[in-house]
């Protein structure tokens, strides 16, 4: 693939941008990203994916001391980790860490990947099994959605896709 900024070098930076849910990606070589001024991995001015946990993980115990707020360290009771030491290494310590540090870890995930589900990718030649039940799940919480705002004709044309959906489903 070529670079989307010079169409001559092939792109050897791939970057995937999701604001408000909306993903875009962007295709360049390291020579334009260098000349825009991007943070390339690897290099000097480069960032690690720890550096960008520990970003995205900071919490400033200053701000809690002055609202009168104590503070007890969160620390994983298998094998003794704190959330303070995980948000400076980018790792936990074993795998009770995920669930001692889950209230914090889901707003943390949400942020970073806008979903907390995984999700995944699904080939298109054979994952037509898989794509119908995506689409009738979809469909369902929709149904759902409708129903809580009363919009209840919404609801019965969405309800008549998900019995297509399941009929189609049936046949395959």
């Amino acid at each position: 693939m070529l670079c989307q900024e010079c169409e001559k070098r092939p792109s050897t930076l791939h970057f995937t941008k999701i604001v408000n849910g909306e993903k875009t990606e962007f295709h360049i070589c390291e020579a334009c990203a260098r000349e825009k001024g991007e943070m390339i991995p690897g290099t000097p001015n480069g960032f690690s994916i720890h550096n960008l946990l520990s970003g995205l993980l900071a919490f400033d115990p200053s701000i809690a001391k002055g609202l009168g707020v104590k503070t007890v360290p969160l620390r994983c009771e298998q094998c003794g980790l704190t959330y303070a030491q995980f948000s400076k290494l980018g790792r936990f310590g074993c795998s009770s860490c995920y669930t001692h540090f889950s209230d914090r870890l889901d707003p943390l995930i949400k942020r970073v990947h806008g979903n907390i589900g995984h999700v995944g990718k699904v080939p298109k030649r054979s994952g037509g099994l898989i794509q119908y039940k995506r689409e009738i799940e979809l469909l369902k919480k929709e149904l759902l959605d409708r129903i809580e705002n009363e919009e209840f004709e919404h609801a019965a044309t969405v309800r008549d896709q998900i019995r297509e959906l399941e009929k189609k489903l049936i046949e395959l």
